[in-house]
């Protein structure tokens, strides 16, 4: 009752949202220890003893490798509907930043208890949730568990599940106790999402294989970073076998979306946005060019979630927030002491620039099909960008499918869900596809 009463006040509220340290002290005390390695070549865990405190907790010093296993405990997730048979885990894992950086990320592996019967090994397939708000509470592993109820995907990993895929889903960088979450920043997202795919086959006793075919999924926030992980992979992470990937409601340009967001219903995660890019580029001006409100804005976008962070800011506009009232093209022109703008960072999260196939020169290679979907009366999220980011691909030579939904931004996150988890069956079975970009 609790969590069906919450997802209608969210749909009511929205209805639309949206080096080296290997060794034991570097890991939070009883969390893990070190075992074999597995195939992938990333360290296996041999134990998971990890209490809940120790996921959240920041190691003293981060594993060099991306992908080992920090720390894991073994959990329910009753906000996946159906009673699915399942072992599950929190986890931390390490990833990288945006710098190169490595960095601790929590996130959540779920692994049916019917034995996987398809040819192969069982497939994972790597969920990053949709805008969740950058308040702690609001990580999508501890809301999964039971801890808040303001997510609102429980449903597309029931799906998966079902299906008898693993699922590993990331919070995503920056809920670990004392961070701030990134949010929107690429790299960062894309990073912590395919890490753990990696990390998922050394949780103790997962049974997953470092060699499975591995989907990527995401919506809205969540569709950006399955992109920037499809982007990434061939040169972060070359031993994953990814197959396939999954993005909708996709912001694939920053700057189309923020004047839309700017003094509307859901301005909210404009502001969102811009503590993410702070957050994740601190070399750019931002508590200097604040005046009293902004700084209470700030504040309070950094606890809220989903909801809150709606209701909290609707028509607010970012040039209230400035000691100079800058507006958004005024902020884009503001540099760092390093010489980089706002505008500079923003345009390098651009979906779709400097993509190709596998076998090209480009600087991001995909050498797996796309499917990319979106609903016709999104609200949230400019149609131009969604339709600019599918042409990209298009003409970049990638295999892409595009599919619409009759309905806003949330719902049609609800309406894709069968349709993702066939394509991604076609693509773990290796089916050809030849996508469709050749259709208007």
């Amino acid at each position: 009752m609790a969590r069906t009463t919450t997802r209608r006040l969210a749909l009511c509220a929205t209805t639309a949202v949206l080096s080296a340290a290997l060794s034991l002290p570097a890991l939070p005390a009883g969390a893990v220890t070190a075992g074999s390695e597995t195939a992938g070549g990333t360290p296996a865990a041999a134990t998971c003893s990890a209490d809940e405190g120790q996921i959240y907790t920041p190691p003293e010093a981060v594993p060099a490798t991306p992908g080992t296993v920090v720390a894991c405990r073994r959990v329910t997730l009753p906000q996946i509907p159906g009673n699915i048979p399942m072992t599950a885990w929190k986890v931390q894992y390490s990833s990288t930043d945006n710098t190169g950086a490595p960095v601790a990320v929590s996130g959540t592996v779920a692994v049916p208890t019917k034995a996987w019967t398809g040819s192969g090994a069982r497939p994972i397939v790597a969920f990053n949730p949709g805008t969740l708000g950058l308040g702690p509470q609001c990580a999508f592993s501890k809301q999964l568990a039971g801890a808040y109820q303001d997510e609102y995907e429980g449903d597309n990993l029931a799906a998966l599940l079902k299906a008898g895929y693993a699922v590993a889903a990331t919070d995503g960088a920056g809920y670990l106790d004392g961070q701030v979450h990134p949010y929107v920043s690429g790299a960062d997202a894309g990073h912590a999402l395919l890490d753990i795919a990696r990390a998922a086959p050394a949780v103790p006793g997962s049974g997953l294989s470092a060699k499975a075919g591995v989907g990527l999924w995401g919506y809205s926030e969540g569709g950006a970073a399955s992109l920037w992980a499809a982007q990434l992979a061939q040169s972060y992470a070359p031993g994953l076998k990814v197959v396939g990937v999954a993005s909708g409601g996709v912001p694939g340009d920053l700057k189309v979306v923020a004047p839309a967001l700017n003094g509307g219903a859901f301005a909210g995660f404009l502001a969102d946005a811009a503590i993410g890019m702070a957050t994740s580029h601190p070399q750019l001006p931002f508590t200097e060019l604040l005046n009293g409100t902004g700084e209470d804005a700030v504040a309070r976008a950094e606890s809220l979630c989903l909801v809150g962070t709606i209701a909290g800011f609707p028509g607010a506009r970012i040039e209230s927030y400035t000691t100079n009232g800058y507006s958004l093209e005024q902020l884009y022109a503001l540099a760092g002491p390093d010489g980089t703008t706002w505008g500079q960072v923003l345009d390098a999260q651009k979906l779709g620039v400097g993509i190709g196939p596998s076998w090209s020169s480009a600087t991001y290679r995909v050498g797996f099909p796309v499917l990319q979907y979106k609903g016709l009366v999104d609200e949230v999220i400019p149609a131009a960008t969604e339709d600019a980011t599918r042409a990209a691909y298009c003409r970049a030579g990638i295999t892409t499918t595009w599919k619409t939904y009759p309905g806003d931004h949330l719902l049609a996150d609800q309406q894709a869900v069968g349709d993702v988890v066939a394509w991604l069956g076609d693509r773990f079975q290796g089916r050809w596809d030849l996508g469709n970009c050749l259709l208007p």
